[in-house]
């Protein structure tokens, strides 16, 4: 079993070390499927790949956290996420290539995932800048964020995985959105070990 941080521990209490060793395990298993996915519609796009990887992750997160009898799925945009207490667990694949998470940045900054790290991540730590975005203030969130109860924390499980190299970094954390350049500003992160190839 891996060891954890307090801070993990503080988080997911006697879950955090099962955790550590799951959650990887179970991004590996996404990548291998969505390789395989690929490989098996032949494409010469990486389409299949992405695709296949975005919706194996939730699928494996959730057959493999289902062991935790704490565990508790919950469906959000027509996917699965598992909570744990008080937090709720969210995979995003933030590179392709082996870089720091502190390089994170989402593609858009409306839509489900921004607003789930709105409205569940950490407080800003920092006033945001005023570069004329209020619209994004009075847009209504996501429906589906009103089945999480507002104390419900999130907990980002941001790995970089390509098709030829795999998983090759896995960091759980917590982060806020900055607006103007949509990057993941994290108050805390800490890499999760991968499994024995």
């Amino acid at each position: 079993m891996a060891t954890v941080t307090g801070w993990a521990g503080k988080a997911f209490g006697d879950a955090a070390g099962p955790l550590a060793d799951l959650i990887p395990a179970s991004l590996v298993r996404a990548h291998a499927r969505a390789r395989n996915g690929h490989e098996g519609v032949q494409t010469q796009t990486l389409e299949a790949y992405g695709h296949g990887l975005y919706a194996a992750q939730y699928e494996e997160l959730e057959v493999g956290l289902a062991s935790l009898s704490a565990a508790t799925p919950v469906r959000l945009q027509g996917r699965t996420l598992v909570i744990l207490g008080d937090h709720v667990i969210y995979p995003l694949r933030y590179a392709k290539k082996d870089v720091p998470v502190t390089a994170a940045r989402l593609r858009r900054a409306t839509g489900f995932r921004a607003d789930l790290i709105r409205r569940h991540g950490p407080e800003p730590m920092q006033q945001a800048f005023d570069l004329g975005l209020d619209e994004l203030d009075d847009q209504v969130p996501h429906p589906d964020l009103a089945l999480l109860s507002e104390d419900v924390k999130l907990v980002l499980v941001a790995y970089a995985c390509s098709m030829t190299q795999g998983v090759m970094r896995i960091e759980w954390g917590s982060a806020e959105l900055r607006r103007e350049d949509r990057y993941l500003i994290w108050h805390h992160h800490e890499p999760l070990k991968l499994p024995q190839r």
